[in-house]
């Protein structure tokens, strides 16, 4: 009987440039059903072998300098991947893989484990999420128990253990010296023994991360947790970086958002482009609904001294549009990570007492209120953008939640491949709305663009949308 933890085994392909390979799981995952493998395997089932596809694909890359996801679709157009499931467990069966993803003919062990927490994942929603009575997707607890759900099954939340998770949000496309400056408030973030959790990508998702692996070293901690979380859209943009341990799938970006915020116990802002407005206004949303102003949750704006003008352009459009009370939700703090560590430490102690007197949990924020709105996926096309409610004459947070829609539908038409072949046939998305909000608006996504925040590779960036005064 073969063993189940085997050595991958590799072979060279002579069919094309890439690598084959057979891979079965370490610690999970062993086995699927039957009918498991046939809805992955089978490309004409629901497209769950193209998703399944493309982002096995997006691991393999991981550590790859580009979020051009069209290129690299076409430049791997001949990888596939394969199931094969035996008495004694699955095996992957890789085909034409990246060769990057191999060292002397074995499998980097981070993407190994990446491919299974992927399969893990991918199965898990498609078969006890969707179409399932227990989870009503059409309502607000329906997504949260559905979150929590998949969290849970990912084994993400850790019940014994104290809030000391750190999500940090920021630009994959972000200068060095930016990008220095995230690894140092990642250091001093693990100084004090703190986790860290991120989009998983590359740019300011990695240097937290990166920072902090050090800084547990140094405190001799052994568990030390760099937790990723991402979603099929958006993972062959931002492929996890090589320092992620735990690796999570969510179905959407708006599931996405929400495991964000309830497994996370502080919020650091990095330098971003659209993605990161995207988030920032996500949060603010929520913490500006009145069910949630006594809600501690300690969110910092930091950077380097380069970054300062950034962030003033933030504090404007948000103090602009949202008012002065979403401002008063989050710390600016300029070219001081120590302070920005201790800051959030403190924040994160007054997590600890708050939830301790409301008796929530510390592993998962259910006293936080989120509204349906935010929650519902968002499918960016011509004509639910041109749709977007952008009027001041609307309560705030329902406000901050179609704004947030513009900048993921920005982010979606630069690399995502459904939209960026929409907007190559229909040309750019429109936007519409009140005359001093477009403008605004107009003034901040122009910034990012000439900052080269949009995407890495940006010397031919021809803008996704349109403003319409």
């Amino acid at each position: 009987m073969d063993n189940p933890i085997e050595q991958t085994k590799l072979r060279r392909t002579f069919s094309g440039p890439g690598v084959c390979a057979s891979i079965t799981p370490d610690t999970s995952m062993h086995i699927l059903s039957q009918h498991e493998v046939e809805k992955l395997c089978d490309a004409s089932q629901g497209g769950l072998h193209e998703i399944f596809r493309n982002s096995a694909l997006a691991v393999l890359t991981s550590g790859n300098e580009t979020d051009d996801t069209k290129a690299i679709f076409s430049r791997y157009a001949d990888f596939d991947i394969g199931l094969e499931q035996r008495d004694r467990g699955v095996k992957l069966e890789l085909i034409n893989a990246p060769a990057s993803a191999f060292v002397d003919g074995e499998i980097i062990q981070g993407i190994k484990e990446h491919l299974f927490s992927l399969l893990r994942d991918i199965i898990y929603v498609h078969n006890e999420i969707q179409d399932n009575a227990k989870f009503d997707l059409e309502t607000s607890d329906g997504i949260t128990n559905a979150v929590f759900h998949i969290l849970r099954n990912a084994e993400i939340m850790h019940s014994v253990e104290q809030p000391h998770l750190v999500v940090c949000w920021g630009g994959h496309s972000i200068s060095d010296v930016e990008y220095r400056y995230t690894k140092e408030v990642g250091h001093q973030l693990g100084l004090r023994s703190m986790d860290i959790c991120t989009g998983c990508g590359p740019g300011a998702m990695k240097g937290p991360m990166k920072g902090a692996a050090i800084a547990h070293a140094k405190q001799r901690i052994k568990n030390g947790r760099y937790l990723g979380v991402t979603e099929p859209t958006i993972i062959a943009a931002e492929a996890p970086n090589p320092i992620v341990n735990e690796l999570v799938i969510m179905p959407d970006i708006e599931k996405r958002l929400e495991a964000f915020v309830r497994v996370g116990h502080g919020f650091v802002v990095f330098p971003g482009g659209a993605g990161t407005l995207e988030e920032i206004l996500y949060l603010l949303g929520l913490l500006l609904h009145p069910d949630n102003v006594d809600v501690p949750f300690p969110l910092i704006f930091t950077g380097p001294k380069q970054s300062e003008n950034y962030f003033g352009t933030i504090d404007a459009f948000i103090k602009q549009t949202l008012g002065p009370k979403a401002a008063q939700r989050y710390q600016i703090i300029i070219d001081n990570p120590q302070l920005g560590a201790y800051e959030m430490n403190a924040g994160i102690q007054r997590v600890r007492e708050f939830r301790k007197q409301t008796r929530d949990a510390y592993y998962f924020n259910w006293h936080l209120t989120i509204d349906h709105e935010f929650q519902k996926p968002f499918m960016p096309t011509h004509e639910s953008m041109a749709q977007l409610d952008l009027h001041a004459d609307q309560p705030i947070h329902m406000l901050a939640a179609n704004l947030r829609r513009v900048f993921s539908g920005v982010v979606a038409g630069n690399v995502r491949t459904q939209a960026l072949n929409a907007i190559e046939k229909e040309g750019p998305f429109q936007i519409h709305g009140d005359a001093t909000i477009i403008k605004l608006m107009d003034e901040l996504l122009q910034s990012f663009i000439e900052e080269h925040r949009m995407k890495i590779d940006q010397q031919n960036y021809k803008p996704c949308y349109e403003i319409i005064p």
